[in-house]
């Protein structure tokens, strides 16, 4: 990585930025101090309305879509951006003030919408309320006579009229009263109650005192009149709404271009982003950043071709550098995994090339079912060719075509082809039983019977991911020169643990080897209990701090066994895919049978293939975050993000922007 410095005409900024940006080639350094004799453009006025239209589109096209979907097909995930001539950004430029005059159309609309649709439910609770008094003749809001008190209510309880009149005259025996019971329930009770209007206040204090309130809103009309106008006044606001989402309906037409114009703004916010970090003069600019050693020759070109008179200065940068990975067309795929954890920082190595051997390895064998890889092969093959994703997307599938063809050699190991469907179709044919290791030219593992030998192998490999994780610590402390730690820290465990493997060969096999891996174990150990204490001070917290270091064993072994996962994983896949291969022949070789057999078949893998890939995904991560990268790999790093087209929908012809 290299730091860069372009100092360039005023007049040239917009056309040389917009190429700049097109490129994306150029990291921007954010720098919160301007050079001395140099100004800062405040562009925050201009960004802030970039942001709050960009914000706009989003929300009209949430709004569109919930009028009505957009019609995607399952695969459109892998479809790459749209390209689009440099030309049209300018049509974009001039169409921006009528579309977001659309957009904003489009969200007073909405809150049309749900403004009426909240009077819609406020209307509906009062027709709700007005429901037990449907039956009242009378106004709600009715006045005393001359001679009565009128109190119209209800009763937080339910009565009938001989359980009303003994409440009343129980709690106040010299109340005179008349009333009417509108409605009734368990635990509600509607009334008129008349009393002499003399004896008024004495019958408020009693119904009050037995829970009685009067309406929220009394109307002056009956209830059921009231009630009517409140459903007509319900049927006028539906035909509002009604008419609001068909003018919604009538801008589904605007619905790419507003996608465009979102990108157009978040473009425009990026752009005057950096023309705020730009220290300038009247006539100059200077724009500071980092930039890919490998890019130095393609920016040099660029600004001469876009802006002659501009100067392009080069250094050397320091650790506070952004990184981009860069590796072959084997490790690029898995980029995305070691980024998925930290990006590397300035001490550490790419983990990418050894990570990216290994995650293939290790996915395939816990897949492990050639039919299965086969499938994902033709699968990301066909999206690759026939959708043209975009970088991002194009590296996934190239990783998962890379797991594919991994998958399918430890299926060829391991007998699995679409589990024993070969086997199994044989015998629903022939009635003759038949095995995979029989029908299969070449020698096999079978994850059942042969499980002992795999879980040997699974060890051996996690024992080989250990070292080689443990080999890349030692290769950082020698390029650190910390010598103590490379060979002390480091190799001593290297070398314990490889005496543990030949002892263990050994066990198996020959007696000499044995006792070779006891004297390196044993070697390995004596040179950790003298080294590890070196950082204390006297002698004998030297020698605690070595020999406590030796219980460090149970966390390598605890690590080892961890790549059981291995056989755990190949052996769900292949057991799953047994029982559905079993399951679809259970009807015979009849018509029915055949496509019963081919509809089980076809729904039973694919049950298999997306849980047993799902799980291979993780676990397969998980062997690579735990157990190899603790032992190197510190990560920290500042990604490397261009100054580029962070664009969704669309990208400019012939851009770097892939």
């Amino acid at each position: 990585m290299k730091t860069v410095r372009i100092i360039a005409l005023k007049k040239d900024r917009k056309r040389l930025l917009e190429h700049i940006q097109d490129s994306s080639i150029i990291h921007v350094r954010n720098t919160d101090e301007k050079q001395s004799g140099f100004e800062r453009t405040d562009t925050s006025a201009q960004l802030q309305q970039f942001e709050r239209n960009a914000f706009l589109t989003r929300q009209a096209l949430k709004i569109l879509d919930r009028t009505e979907p957009e019609k995607k097909g399952i695969l459109a995930s892998f479809r790459g951006r749209r390209e689009i001539e440099p030309e049209e950004i300018g049509k974009l430029a001039g169409e921006s003030v009528k579309i977001i005059g659309i957009c904003n159309r489009i969200t007073d609309l909405d809150k049309q919408t749900a403004d009426l649709a909240a009077e819609r439910v406020r209307i509906k609770t009062a027709i709700a309320q007005l429901e037990p008094w449907k039956n009242l003749d009378i106004p709600m809001n009715t006045s005393d006579t001359a001679s009565s008190a009128v109190f119209i209510g209800s009763f937080p309880k339910g009565y009938d009229n001989v359980t009303l009149s003994e409440k009343l005259a129980q709690e106040t025996p010299e109340l005179i009263f008349d009333f009417e019971i509108i409605f009734s329930s368990s635990n509600l009770t509607c009334a008129v109650i008349f009393t002499p209007k003399s004896q008024k206040e004495l019958a408020d204090n009693t119904l009050r005192t037995l829970g009685f309130s009067r309406p929220l809103n009394p109307t002056s009309k009956t209830p059921s009149v009231k009630a009517e106008r409140l459903k007509d006044k319900l049927d006028g606001l539906q035909t509002k709404i009604d008419s609001a989402k068909e003018q919604l309906r009538s801008y589904l037409k605007y619905r790419p271009v507003i996608r465009d114009m979102e990108d157009y703004f978040v473009l425009r916010s990026e752009k005057y982003k950096v023309i705020s970090q730009l220290d300038q003069t009247k006539h100059i600019f200077i724009l500071n950043g980092y930039i890919p050693e490998q890019d130095q020759i393609k920016l040099e070109q660029l600004c001469q071709r876009v802006a002659p008179d501009c100067i392009v200065e080069f250094g050397d940068a320091g650790d506070d550098a952004p990184v981009k990975l860069k590796n072959n067309t084997f490790s690029e795929p898995a980029e995305s995994i070691v980024t998925m954890y930290s990006p590397p920082s300035h001490n550490d190595i790419d983990p990418t090339p050894v990570m990216a051997f290994f995650f293939y390895f290790f996915f395939g064998m816990m897949f492990s079912d050639a039919g299965y890889g086969l499938l994902m092969i033709i699968a990301t093959t066909i999206a690759l060719k026939v959708f043209k994703p975009d970088r991002k997307m194009k590296n996934n599938l190239r990783l998962f075509r890379n797991c594919g063809f991994a998958t399918v050699v430890w299926g060829l190991v391991f007998g699995s082809i679409f589990g024993d469907a070969p086997a199994v179709i044989y015998k629903l044919f022939t009635g003759n039983e038949i095995t995979m290791r029989q029908l299969l030219p070449w020698p096999i593992l079978d994850t059942q019977k042969d499980a002992l030998t795999i879980m040997v192998i699974s060890i051996g490999l996690g024992l080989l991911h250990i070292l080689i994780g443990m080999g890349c610590k030692f290769y950082v402390c020698i390029k650190e020169k910390d010598y103590a730690a490379a060979f002390f820290d480091t190799g001593l465990w290297m070398t314990m643990l490889v005496g543990f493997a030949v002892l263990a060969a050994g066990a198996a096999a020959s007696q000499t080897v044995f006792y070779v891996g006891v004297g390196i174990a044993i070697a390995s150990a004596v040179g950790l209990v003298l080294t590890q204490g070196r950082g204390k001070k006297n002698i004998f917290a030297k020698l605690m701090g070595g020999i406590a270091s030796l219980y460090d064993i149970t966390s390598y072994i605890s690590d080892l066994l961890s790549y059981s996962r291995l056989l755990a994983l190949g052996l769900t896949t292949g057991v799953m895919a047994q029982v559905f291969n079993m399951l679809s022949t259970i009807m015979g070789p009849s018509v029915v049978g055949i496509i019963f057999m081919i509809v089980m078949f076809l729904i039973g893998h694919a049950i298999t293939i997306g849980l047993n890939a799902l799980g291979s995904y993780v676990h397969t991560m998980r062997l690579q975050y735990v157990e190899m990268f603790s032992k190197f790999y510190e990560g920290g790093g500042k990604p490397f993000e261009p100054f580029s087209l962070n664009s969704r929908n669309f990208k400019i012809k012939n851009s770097n922007d892939d």
